[in-house]
């Protein structure tokens, strides 16, 4: 039975990496700008708690934000993750509004202990996504304008805890995936340009875990988490053709990513309180510099001077578990979060913003079962400032299963 699991889990994973990205979790036209939305690795029970994670220590959920936590991984457990999305957005621009829906497979991660203290997870997460279809007038004609894809990354993390209180862990990933935008202009003519970007490369985030305890039952866990700047391999390139006269596509400044597309350089930090395994509170800060990373245009696509700022996020959320050994509504998880969001993204000089606020719910799948069902519902707005330009409400639910398996108990014969 336990062969039976590991084949299933494997190839789930191998079926997951072979996807052009997770999930089109987008639907914003400003996932048109960079890379896309970003992702922060946060699974359906921690985006639930506002997407906290950083000093999150839990040796039965599966933590990719920092990597730290992979130590305290139960000794006799396999913990698998699948998650699964479903996003709902409402947009307004002046008097015009619209809707859009998008989702699907968000990650797929696994736990598991190698030896003492030391914790391993692989997986396949999010990095960004890329969603998008509207259109518009212009002079003599109108304009449609459709984008779609995203990167992912394949990971393979370890976490060990050389002495009681400090973890500390890392992650080493593959990042892939491509993007891919698409104008149509209908004038006196019918012409097509297409940005691409395809990105085949490494990446990776270190992590630090700190924990103490305050009294018998209450504990204190710091976090911290750095990922270091780099430049992205992979290509990069435009086509343009005359569709009204069927011609072929033409490149425009096809160019080598290296050197002219970098990620920032990251930090992040967090601080959590939890009393008696039960009530868990956690606030966490993330920096991002990306207003000193490298983003070449491209030619006839992009404006000459493409600017992003520098990324903020602050998340908090707590959870609460009423009783473990009592009736099935005590033993259910209940959790709570929110969220702002300061983005990377820049469109005439009007910084992108979000914010929001979460719900959700971990209902055990069976009695004596460690495997659970949770359910989120995550609400956030989207704007510009100063100016005003497009607000996007979302309203996102998610699913994910939280196997927790016995595999590594052995059973004695008396």
């Amino acid at each position: 039975m336990k062969l039976i699991k590991y084949i299933i889990s494997t190839v789930a994973l191998v079926a997951a990496c072979h996807m052009p990205a997770m999930a089109q979790l987008s639907t914003t036209p400003y996932s048109k700008l960079g890379y896309g939305v970003l992702s922060d690795n946060a699974t359906g029970i921690q985006r639930a708690m506002g997407g906290v994670g950083i000093a999150m220590q839990n040796g039965r959920q599966i933590n990719v934000m920092n990597p730290a936590s992979y130590s305290q991984v139960d000794s006799l457990t396999f913990l698998w993750d699948m998650g699964l999305d479903l996003t709902n957005c409402w947009s307004k621009e002046g008097n015009k509004s619209g809707y859009s829906l998008g989702g699907g497979l968000d990650y797929i991660t696994m736990e598991f202990r190698l030896a003492k203290n030391l914790g391993a997870a692989i997986g396949v997460v999010p990095f960004s996504s890329v969603g998008y279809s509207f259109g518009g007038d212009i002079t003599n004609g109108n304009d449609s304008r459709i984008g779609s894809g995203g990167l992912s990354e394949l990971f393979a993390g370890v976490g060990y805890q050389p002495f009681k209180g400090l973890s500390i862990g890392a992650n080493f990933s593959y990042l892939f995936g491509s993007t891919t935008n698409t104008t149509n202009v209908e004038s006196t003519s019918s012409t097509q340009f297409t940005r691409n970007l395809e990105v085949k490369d490494w990446n990776m985030r270190a992590g630090l875990q700190y924990a103490f305890n305050i009294s018998r039952k209450s504990k204190v866990v710091i976090g911290l988490t750095y990922s270091p700047k780099k430049t992205l391999h992979g290509n990069a390139w435009g086509t343009m053709a005359d569709v009204s006269q069927d011609t072929k596509l033409d490149t425009v400044n096809f160019m080598s990513m290296k050197g002219n597309y970098e990620l920032p350089q990251t930090f992040g930090a967090g601080i959590s309180y939890t009393y008696d395994n039960r009530l868990n509170f956690e606030i966490d800060y993330t920096y991002q510099q990306w207003s000193k990373a490298k983003y070449t245009p491209i030619d006839y696509f992009e404006a000459p001077q493409t600017k992003w700022n520098d990324r903020w996020k602050v998340s908090a959320g707590m959870s609460y578990l009423p009783n473990p050994r009592g009736n099935y509504f005590n033993r259910m998880t209940y959790r709570v979060g929110a969220f702002y969001n300061n983005d990377y993204m820049n469109v005439n000089s009007n910084n992108v913003r979000d914010y929001g606020v979460g719900l959700g719910f971990s209902f055990p799948a069976l009695a004596g079962n460690k495997t659970l069902v949770n359910l989120g519902v995550e609400w956030r707005h989207r704007y510009t400032a100063p100016s005003d330009l497009i607000k996007e409400d979302y309203l996102n639910i998610t699913l994910s299963v939280n196997f927790n398996e016995m595999w590594f108990w052995k059973n004695k014969i008396r």
